[in-house]
């Protein structure tokens, strides 16, 4: 039985501006069949063992041909998969997608188009320009520029064109812009007409460049100015520095890595985009429930005294979890630490006990190990018993230290921390063109996982190919560990948090841009 073929718009360019519908179509793939244009970041979003075709340019090997990939997916379908077809902005503008419709229909393949965000609209927004405006542009025409100019002749009635609407979009055009410029001139656009070219649009890359029909060529080649990009023509092209809002965020610009595990990093990921960044996933975390039984079988011991112990100190969110987790499934009740001390190291931490229920004891001050014996202090007696539910990778250092103390204490693994099996080399690609500008650590263990998980993936010396790159660090702990592996650590958080390190992040980047100025 045939499959499905899902012809999905990736958007244009930014891994959020793909449709909702589009995403549920990723996630539910069998196999993936993308280009260039699709953001990377959208095949982290395919189920586990999705396979993942790319049919555009390699360095050994051109754009496969279109008839080529009409087959692929039919091929795909008859094999019963579920396939994706990834296209970069709108499959029915300029993506072509009627071919691969029109042979998916003539063998009897069910299919769905599935509409995108049209780059010809969402790039010049994301510059500040709006393609139609009630003062200065009521309408607007979309019109393909990746031709020669003999064919755009063919494929242009440039008489009626040049004046049909307020606003012509030209999509794909930069090599062709002497022309276009010219063309419009002659039929009838105004030398001085605004004309703006924004290249790779909503992405970390993007860069705008305006003038108008008279001088846009020469800029262009002054810039080096180079493709992908979009042309905007006509007056709307003036709101630009009135309306223009991607640039003035803090991390516009800067594309920035993040390694934490892929089921803590939503609240990072979303934050760096709220401030202007590109922020690519990459976990090469995960934390699993205890695989080995002696591990479980100590957690169960150490549940099975609860009621006495005198603290309990929870210093991540994942001890939290993991920590109630193991209790459900033992069958125990909370109400057995009725008189213990709960303290959390770190607001989240702490947080993560409110939401069930619990209010630790407040620990201002470091959000570490260190701070919390700090701010705990004489309340922590010599006798008393401390339960420490951990990770496996966890430092030493303090149930050292509480012993030291004289304190009674058992810390167990109820959760353990693995190198997560994910491979990108597309990630590879990025840093070997310096693409990366800042990568964030928020443990120890991202660091040492990042290094291992590119010698997984084929690299000699993963410190070399990261020596280029900066790095911020939530905590000294974290950026201590990085610098003695031999990376380039430029931020390191004030507080030990998300937002502490994102605040420290966005003032590293504001003085950088002052100091370029």
């Amino acid at each position: 039985m045939a499959g499905k073929v899902y012809l999905v718009g990736a958007g244009p360019g930014h891994a959020k501006l793909i449709t909702v519908k589009g995403l549920e179509c990723l996630q539910k793939a069998d196999v993936v069949v993308y280009d260039r244009l699709a953001a990377p970041q959208l095949l982290g979003a395919v189920k586990p063992g999705t396979r993942k075709i790319y049919v555009g340019k390699l360095p050994d090997r051109h754009t496969m041909k279109q008839e080529d990939i009409n087959r692929l997916l039919v091929d795909l379908a008859m094999e019963g998969s579920t396939v994706v077809r990834l296209k970069g902005g709108d499959p029915v503008i300029f993506g072509r997608v009627g071919e691969e419709a029109a042979l998916l229909k003539k063998h009897g393949i069910p299919y769905e188009i599935v509409p995108g965000v049209t780059a010809a609209t969402a790039v010049p927004a994301y510059a500040g320009i709006p393609v139609t405006h009630r003062e200065a542009a009521s309408s607007v025409s979309i019109i393909t520029g990746h031709e020669s100019p003999d064919k755009l002749d063919l494929m242009i009635d440039w008489e009626k064109v040049t004046n049909a609407t307020g606003t012509l979009v030209f999509m794909m055009g930069v090599s062709k812009i002497g022309y276009i410029a010219n063309q419009l001139m002659r039929y009838g656009r105004a030398a001085d007409t605004p004309v703006a070219l924004v290249r790779w649009g909503t992405r970390a890359e993007q860069e705008t460049l305006a003038g108008t029909l008279a001088d846009i060529e020469q800029r262009v080649i002054a810039a080096d100015f180079k493709p992908p990009a979009v042309i905007v023509v006509g007056d709307v092209v003036l709101q630009r520095e009135l309306l223009k809002w991607a640039e003035d965020l803090p991390l516009f610009g800067k594309r920035i890595l993040v390694t934490r595990a892929r089921s803590q990093a939503a609240e990072l990921v979303n934050r760096i985009d709220e401030l202007g960044g590109e922020a690519y996933e990459f976990p090469v975390i995960e934390t699993v429930y205890p695989q080995d039984p002696d591990m479980i079988f100590r957690v169960q011991e150490a549940l099975s005294r609860l009621d006495s112990y005198d603290w309990v100190l929870f210093t991540s969110v994942n001890g939290v979890e993991y920590f109630y987790r193991h209790l459900a499934e033992q069958g125990r009740d909370i109400r057995s630490l009725a008189q213990a001390k709960i303290a959390a190291v770190g607001p989240a931490t702490a947080d993560a006990l409110k939401e069930r229920g619990i209010l630790p004891v407040e620990l201002p001050g470091r959000f570490q190990a260190e701070g919390l014996i700090e701010t705990l202090g004489s309340r922590l007696i010599p006798g008393q018993k401390v339960l420490l539910p951990r990770g496996n990778l966890a430092r030493t250092w303090l149930p050292e230290k509480l012993a030291e103390m004289g304190l009674d204490v058992t810390a167990v693994d109820t959760y353990q921390t693995v190198i997560s099996q994910d491979q990108d080399h597309e990630l590879i690609k990025l840093l070997e063109e310096q693409a990366i500008d800042m990568i964030t650590f928020t443990s120890s263990s991202t660091v040492t996982h990042l290094i291992e998980k590119l010698k997984r993936m084929g690299v000699e010396d993963p410190v070399r190919l990261l020596g280029s790159t900066e790095a911020a660090c939530i905590g000294e702990i974290t950026a201590k560990t990085a610098r003695e592996a031999g990376l380039r650590v430029s931020v390191e958080a004030g507080q030990a948090t998300v937002d502490g390190l994102l605040d420290s992040l966005c003032e590293y980047m504001k003085n950088g841009r002052q100091h370029m100025k």
